[in-house]
C-alpha cells in the first residue's frame, strides 16, 4: 500500500472516549475505551475538490453539517481503538481522493465476431434438429 496524499492532520480531529457496547463483564461498566471520533469534513485543511467529494459520499456516518462520526469499539484499550479510528478515518479520505480510470469505448475484434457468429449458426442448427419427427 502507498502513503497516503492527503493526510489527515490530528488537530482537526475530535476523539472522545466513551464506554463500549456490547459483552464484557464489569469491565464494560467501567472502563470508558471505545472511541468516537469527530472530522469536520468543510472545516478541514483538505483540498476543495476532496472536501466535495467526501461530503458527496452516501455514507450514513456523515451528518448533514458534513461531520463524520467514527466509532470504534473494536479493541480492549483506548489507545488500540483510537488508532483504529484514525486508521479507518485515513482509509476513507484516501478512498475519496482515488479517481478511477477512465473506461475507452473498444470495438469487438472480427475474429470475435466470426465467433459469436458460429456459435449462434450451432446453437439455431441443434435447435432446428429438435422438432417432431415425420416418417
Amino acid at each position: 500500500m502507498t502513503a497516503p496524499v492527503f493526510r489527515v492532520r490530528e488537530d482537526e480531529v475530535e476523539i472522545c472516549a466513551i464506554r463500549a457496547q456490547g459483552a464484557g463483564g464489569q469491565n464494560v461498566n467501567k472502563v470508558s475505551s471505545a472511541v468516537h471520533l469527530r472530522f469536520d469534513i468543510a472545516a478541514s485543511s483538505l483540498p476543495d475538490w476532496l472536501r466535495q467529494r467526501l461530503l458527496a459520499l452516501n455514507d450514513q456516518r456523515i451528518s448533514k453539517e458534513g461531520v463524520l462520526v467514527i466509532k470504534a469499539q473494536q479493541f480492549r484499550t483506548q489507545e488500540q481503538n483510537r488508532a483504529d479510528a484514525l486508521l479507518r478515518l485515513q482509509a476513507l479520505v484516501d478512498g475519496a481522493s482515488h479517481t478511477p480510470k477512465a473506461r475507452r469505448a473498444t470495438k469487438p475484434t472480427y475474429g470475435s465476431k466470426q465467433r459469436r457468429l458460429a456459435g449462434k449458426a450451432k446453437r439455431g442448427a441443434v435447435k432446428s434438429l429438435r422438432g417432431r419427427v415425420d416418417e
